[in-house]
């Protein structure tokens, strides 16, 4: 194996129950979630106890999320595996700059509380929706968007794109892609994340990252907005993603063009594995409960 990637997952995989394994199993994972807890209270029961209703709820699932990647990236890291480069998928970009070191694990768990409720106070404010766009192409689907308030959000990976946007125009949008010869499927999140209809909430989490100390990152992180490796004003970056798309196919070519070969996918599911397998399918992707299970095997 030559250069390891580590990729952090965005809201959409959650579940009742996740991060329970790795808690029992993983002292260093259980230390992480009693951090968690003594700074925002039913954390860890909201991971292992909460209903899929409770997780959903931006508030909850960012933090949830954040703690639960925290937990596997510390376990991964005590059995000395350490990634060669950092990325992470929406909210899992504040993890992955955690993981860094650009910031410390209470202060990266601060963040991440502050932008799940910025974030839902700003969905609360117009009915919207996400879905994930299947079997078109880019500039398809931007053509079908036209001179909607529904906006092309998430290039993930070769024939799917995600979309934000007013819930009252996602009937006829989900027509016209069928129309299309394409698929539109529902996300299981609550907001028209990525979109113009984020701009508070980017500028809300950029002044709340001008209060916290910044620090320089030990492993290289690459943006959602540039898909390039962070350099420059890492506030603007970290706090615009909110509001942009996020450019997860090139970030992963890139990734791939400095050498990563790959892939450990951290969070509850396999979203990001499927998109890296879709966009190079002779790199390695796998999950952390696969990567543990090769290394404690041998």
């Amino acid at each position: 194996m030559g250069k390891i990637g580590f990729v952090f997952s965005g809201q959409g995989d959650q579940y009742p129950g996740m991060g329970k394994s790795f808690a029992e199993q993983y002292p260093v994972a259980a230390r992480v979630y009693d951090m968690c807890d003594r700074l925002r209270p039913g954390t860890s029961r909201q991971c292992f106890s909460g209903t899929e209703e409770e997780l959903r709820e931006t508030k909850n699932t960012q933090p949830c999320l954040f703690a639960l990647e925290l937990a596997q990236a510390s376990v991964l890291i005590e059995k000395g595996v350490i990634p060669h480069a950092l990325a992470g998928f929406s909210l899992g970009e504040v993890t992955a700059a955690t993981v860094s070191g650009m910031f410390d694990p209470e202060t990266g768990f601060r963040l991440v509380c502050k932008r799940g409720r910025l974030m839902q106070s700003q969905a609360e404010k117009v009915d919207t929706f996400m879905a994930a766009v299947v079997k078109l192409t880019p500039e398809q689907v931007q053509e079908l968007c036209g001179d909607t308030e529904i906006y092309a959000v998430n290039f993930n990976c070769p024939g799917q794109i995600t979309v934000s946007g007013l819930s009252s125009q996602m009937p006829e949008f989900f027509v016209r892609v069928k129309a299309a010869g394409g698929r539109a499927i529902p996300l299981k999140v609550k907001g028209a994340f990525h979109s113009p209809f984020m701009s508070e909430a980017t500028a809300a989490f950029a002044e709340e990252l001008e209060t916290v100390t910044i620090r320089e990152r030990t492993i290289p992180l690459y943006s959602n907005m540039t898909a390039k490796p962070y350099g420059g004003d890492a506030i603007a970056l970290l706090s615009a993603q909110i509001s942009h798309p996020v450019q997860w196919e090139q970030l992963i070519r890139n990734m791939m063009e400095d050498g990563v070969d790959a892939f450990i996918e951290i969070g509850p599911g396999r979203t990001l594995i499927n998109m890296i397998r879709k966009i190079n399918p002779r790199v390695r992707a796998m999950s952390v409960s696969e990567y543990l299970g090769e290394v404690e095997a041998c």
